[in-house]
């Protein structure tokens, strides 16, 4: 009897690995913001402010503002900074007053950092 598979056989050429960019966030105090560093390259910051009291344990910081270089815009390295800076305000038990809009957006889609939100 004949072959009578109805699969034809390839093969697929390797696929190379997809190299992962090395991606940091640090806190330029000097500065007051948090820089992301992409492969070593700034690639984005998010200015903030503290201000003049307290609410709870934690101070009041407001966000300013968030810019990502153009050529890195729209790949969601803005998402990954504002993240992070809500994790370290967390950590740090900083209440936030978003004054940024695109931290404002973020929010509204991340409720679980709501609660850092000074009413």
């Amino acid at each position: 009897m004949g072959d009578m598979s109805h699969i034809i056989s390839r093969r697929v050429a390797a696929v190379a690995p997809v190299e992962r960019p090395v991606v940091r966030i640090e806190d330029d105090v000097d500065h007051s913001r948090f820089d992301l560093f992409v492969d070593d390259e700034l690639v984005g910051i998010l200015g903030y402010r503290f201000g003049d009291g307290c609410v709870g344990d934690g101070s009041v910081v407001a966000l300013m503002h968030t810019v990502v270089k153009a050529e890195y815009g729209d790949r969601g390295w803005a998402g990954v900074l504002v993240r992070a800076s809500l994790n370290t305000a967390r950590d740090r038990r900083w209440r936030i007053v978003p004054i940024c809009t695109y931290v404002r957006r973020y929010l509204a889609e991340h409720e679980e950092f709501l609660d850092l939100v000074v009413e």
